[in-house]
């Protein structure tokens, strides 16, 4: 069902799930009249998608957003709508910000004091420009508008390390509520997180929660840590990590991890639970007859020459300007790979007003061009650097097309990339090259683990990649397909429903998805 607007006179009604999250659940397109329609976000693969499935077990739902605003007092700011669509109808509210009130909070104290520290990227960590306060207040509108939707004793699920301080503000403002919250990024150890000078107030707001989901039981294990070094709180339990969830190949594994904490008598449920990818609408993409002619004309292009490719965003997080470098040096120690090889490298800029983000897409395109023009030819060219989103579905074509992922980010919560080309690789055949420093990586021990800060160990990677025999191809694609099966979005969406369902009813739930 296509998404629409309903118009209502009641926006009275509360409801018994509602989701925090600083994203809306849809994009919205102004038309040549200047009327606004809603349309599906650009990824049909991401989590927004996932998280609006819930409304369909709730009786009303609820979706609590930002927009901007440049007058956040003008009366016709429409702060709330009602939607329909495939999931049943729910509440979006609107919050207006103004830019100054986004650039401090997002763009400032998001990305420049948190994002580095959760990243492990100290040196990049500044917290001089911080307006707190107007953190604070965003954060307090979040709560009070999660306030006045909730139905009592409803679940309230909030997403991610810009809305740190919603849970502490909403457990004083509705006591009644259960709260969960979910990272989707890194969680660092103490001694690196406890650098914020906000750590108390932050990891307070988190106890109030009565659950704190992670991607993987390493971030699980360091805010316990973290809690435990700012507050006398007791832990509750402690289970053995599923061996899906052990890589030994990898530095995020972890054999056991703390399931609750106790803080003033306030119990508090931490789960590890790794996000997927929707395999079944991969699959069907994949095997389309749209993207088998896209993927033959790709091959085509190539002739005789492998493919590698690369995905991600333009940020030092990534790791793009060091993977790039790791190609030149294979180039440059073997030749008889020139005009045989070729790497297309897409890196899409996650900010481009950031000056940071700014910097790394330059040295990106520096190391680019000196690459292309130290060994490039009339008739081959080593890198295509692509510095626009590609749309998905050309995207499965290229994942189906290539013959190597190298997916080597410095520091990454999930990433979903390398399950998108393994899902999409529906002929069983590939090869996939993952830093072991990505969440995903303990899950996906078939893949090629590489550290991406060792020169030798991403030479060593990519050239075992492009020599791989076709047995051996063939095996690790097969034990990776298997795990982003078993761990594919719906698994997530069902350990997570187990644990609202927990909150919500006294359940007993596993720390780990199953």
């Amino acid at each position: 069902m296509t998404p629409k607007t309903i118009d209502t006179a009641d926006n009275s009604q509360t409801s018994d799930l509602v989701i925090v999250y600083h994203r809306q659940p849809y994009e919205e397109v102004e038309e040549e009249d200047g009327s606004i329609r809603l349309r599906e976000n650009t990824s049909p693969n991401g989590i927004v998608p996932t998280l609006r499935s819930f409304f369909a077990d709730a009786d009303h739902g609820a979706w609590i957003a930002w927009k901007a605003a440049e007058d956040t007092a003008n009366p016709e700011f429409e702060r709330q709508i009602e939607i329909e669509d495939a999931f049943g109808r729910y509440t979006v509210s609107r919050l207006p910000l103004t830019p100054e009130q986004v650039r401090g909070f997002y763009h400032v104290t998001s990305k420049e004091a948190f994002w580095p520290i959760l990243h492990s990227f100290r040196e990049r960590y500044n917290y001089d420009p911080v307006d707190w306060p107007n953190f604070r207040q965003v954060n307090w509108a979040f709560a009070e508008a999660a306030a006045a939707q909730a139905a009592p004793g409803a679940v309230v699920w909030v997403h991610d390390y810009n809305l740190w301080l919603v849970p502490g503000y909403l457990r004083k403002l509705r006591p009644d509520v259960k709260i969960s919250f979910f990272h989707h990024t890194p969680f660092p150890a103490a001694d690196l997180f406890n650098v914020l000078p906000w750590r108390r107030e932050i990891v307070e707001s988190l106890l109030a929660c009565d659950v704190v989901g992670f991607h993987i039981p390493r971030y699980a294990v360091n805010f316990v840590q973290v809690a435990r070094s700012l507050f006398d709180v007791e832990t509750t339990g402690r289970v053995t990590v599923e061996e899906a969830l052990i890589n030994e190949g990898t530095a995020l594994t972890e054999r056991s991890m703390v399931t609750g904490l106790l803080h003033e008598g306030h119990k508090i449920t931490v789960a590890a639970t790794p996000v997927g990818v929707d395999v079944s609408y991969i699959d069907t993409c994949a095997r389309s007859i749209e993207t088998r002619n896209r993927m033959a004309s790709i091959r085509e292009e190539l002739g005789e020459s492998q493919l590698i490719l690369s995905v991600g965003r333009t940020d030092y997080t990534k790791g793009g300007a060091q993977q790039l470098e790791s190609y030149e040096r294979l180039l440059e120690s073997r030749p008889d790979l020139r005009g045989k090889v070729r790497l297309m490298h897409v890196s899409v800029s996650a900010n481009r007003n950031m000056e940071a983000y700014a910097e790394i897409q330059s040295e990106i395109e520096q190391v680019a061009g000196r690459i292309n023009g130290r060994f490039g030819s009339f008739e081959w060219q080593p890198v295509a650097l692509i510095s626009r989103a590609v749309p998905f579905a050309e995207l499965i074509a290229y994942y189906r097309a290539a013959d190597v992922a190298w997916i080597t980010p410095i520091a990454d919560g999930m990433n979903l990339v390398c399950k998108e080309f393994v899902a999409s690789r529906v002929e069983g055949d590939g090869v996939l090259v993952l830093s072991e420093f990505a969440g995903a990586a303990v899950e996906l021990d078939a893949a090629i683990t590489t550290n991406p800060l060792s020169h030798r160990a991403m030479d060593m990677a990519i050239a075992h990649a492009l020599e791989m025999v076709p047995e051996e191809r063939a095996e690790r694609m097969k034990r990776l397909r298997a795990r982003v099966e078993a761990y594919d979005i719906r698994a997530w969406g069902e350990a997570q429903r187990a644990l609202l369902d927990w909150t919500n009813k006294g359940k007993r739930v596993p720390a780990t998805a199953a």
